[in-house]
């Protein structure tokens, strides 16, 4: 069967930080083409909706995914829906992914008749039993399906997330994949999942707190066919087993790849497990993301974040020795003042590291959803990006994107700015000798994407689609939260969170 698998368009986001290739869409692909499948996948970040359009109409596909990771994403993607249908209007067009997993009726219906069935869960188990489904004729015993008809059978988890491999040579443009200075920059699974609860994320609810580990053979001989010199680990949680990544970097060192890394992780596994992440200098890792979330104790204690602010300085100067470079995330409250604001200025000038700010955002999967939800001042899902404030803001809405940007063009001119590009100018030239231009042309675009009148400016657009309200839900049990359940996973149990 013919299978067109696609990524929307980029976020404001990634108009400047960074270009991750969709490697969920990636692994999908890879499943369906070892189930014996012809796939094509285009991904909008890099390439334009006339180029959806040619390939729609030249492969002809039998079935058309839309990956929707991101709840923004919804309207372009309900809206390239309908344009499907004209093209080819015998396809099956679906859904899937982390954020639509959550709303999975509601856009159905939202559609009208555009889409055919949302995925919910992981796609790998659940992409084959639906070609199957289709070429007999009925999808109703497919994993995670969701049709008009209602929901068929649970999501199923992969045991094992060695397979499938990305299918990586599909993708036409992968020298546009980038994150920082590291440019171009492949992407890469070691775990999926995380045993941490924080009320602001969703990547719990949706694994159901299980966490499982590539083994070091297959996440080695996944590394050694990245052709890319930098490598992102797309972990949410780099080296919680500490073992598990030193197994991975033997493999690493045995095979003789040198590449740079950039990670994520928690400021209370990097305290206590120094050993790893030195290890991991030592074969090349340069970045490091660390989610603060924020700077006093009040803030970790409302994001359940369980680790303390002297943790979080500890971690940092440690990184410092090790010669990591850090960016740290804090999370704008919408009830900042501008006194806070400033205060949030005076500390990212007061540290070496990058700081990145993202706005306080209930989404659906998540604890806040359910406790914030009922205050959202809008419900447009091109709002829901982490950079707009979609509950009541303790100043006026002008006033909140004024200090917001103000804020971040300081941090931007310590890092971004004119005297840091003189500075990084032997890395851009040596990307530039590369023909790479991700992280020269991202140097001088913030002013152009972050600006306050565009950001208000985008709360008063109209509307077609709006996320729905949650059900009322007793978060006390927790597992009403799931997308997956750990005994879903071919029937056995999913690596426990411990």
């Amino acid at each position: 069967m013919r299978l067109l698998l696609v990524h929307p368009s980029a976020l404001m986001y990634s108009e400047i930080f960074l270009r991750l290739e969709p490697l969920g869409l990636e692994r999908v692909a890879g499943a369906a083409r070892e189930a014996g499948h012809d796939v094509r996948v285009i991904d909008l970040q890099v390439s334009r909706h006339s180029d959806l359009e040619r390939a729609m109409a030249t492969f002809e596909p039998q079935a058309v995914g839309f990956s929707l990771n991101y709840l923004a994403n919804v309207p372009e993607a309900i809206e390239l829906a309908h344009r499907a249908k004209q093209i080819v209007p015998g396809a099956h067009v679906f859904f899937g992914g982390h954020s639509v997993s959550f709303v999975a009726e509601e856009v159905l219906e939202q559609a009208e008749g555009a889409v055919d069935s949302v995925i919910r869960g992981e796609g790998e188990p659940a992409v084959g039993p639906l070609l199957e489904g289709l070429a007999q004729g009925g999808v109703e015993g497919v994993p995670g399906i969701v049709t008009a008809d209602g929901r068929g059978p649970g999501p199923r988890m992969l045991h094992s997330i060695d397979t499938p491999r990305p299918a990586r040579d599909l993708l036409a443009h992968r020298r546009r994949y980038f994150i920082g200075e590291l440019d171009p920059c492949a992407s890469i699974e070691f775990t999926r999942g995380c045993p941490w609860d924080c009320s602001f994320c969703s990547a719990w609810t949706f694994y159901g707190r299980s966490y499982r580990k590539a083994s070091p053979e297959a996440a080695g001989e996944e590394m050694a066919s990245i052709r890319e010199s930098s490598v992102f680990i797309v972990d949410d949680v780099a080296f919680i087993r500490p073992e598990h990544g030193d197994a991975i970097a033997a493999e690493i060192e045995r095979r003789r790849i040198r590449k740079r890394y950039y990670l994520e992780t928690r400021a209370d596994v990097l305290l206590r497990h120094p050993e790893i992440f030195e290890r991991w200098t030592r074969l090349g890792l340069k970045y490091m993301f660390l989610g603060m979330e924020a700077i006093d104790a009040e803030g970790l204690d409302l994001y359940r974040k369980r680790v303390s602010p002297d943790d979080n300085f500890r971690a940092l100067e440690l990184a410092r020795k090790m010669g990591i470079n850090v960016a740290i995330n804090l999370i704008v409250d919408p009830g900042w003042d501008e006194e806070r604001f400033r205060v949030i200025r005076e500390f990212a000038m007061s540290v070496p590291e990058i700081v990145h700010l993202t706005v306080m955002t209930p989404y659906p999967g998540t604890e806040v959803w359910h406790t914030e939800s009922r205050r959202l001042t809008t419900r447009d899902y091109r709002l829901f990006d982490i950079q707009h404030a979609v509950v009541p803001t303790a100043l006026p809405l002008d006033v909140f994107y004024r200090e917001l940007v103000r804020t971040q063009a300081v941090i931007n001119r310590k890092h971004l700015g004119l005297r840091t590009a003189f500075g990084a100018l032997r890395v851009l030239g040596g990307n530039l000798l590369r023909g790479q231009t991700n992280f020269a042309r991202m140097l001088w675009r913030f002013n152009s994407v972050y600006n306050p009148e565009r950001q208000l400016t985008d709360h008063f657009r109209p509307v077609d689609y709006e996320l729905p309200l949650p059900e009322r839900l007793d978060v006390g049990d927790r597992r009403k939260l799931y997308i997956h359940d750990r005994k879903a996973a071919h029937g056995r149990d999913a690596a426990p969170a411990e």
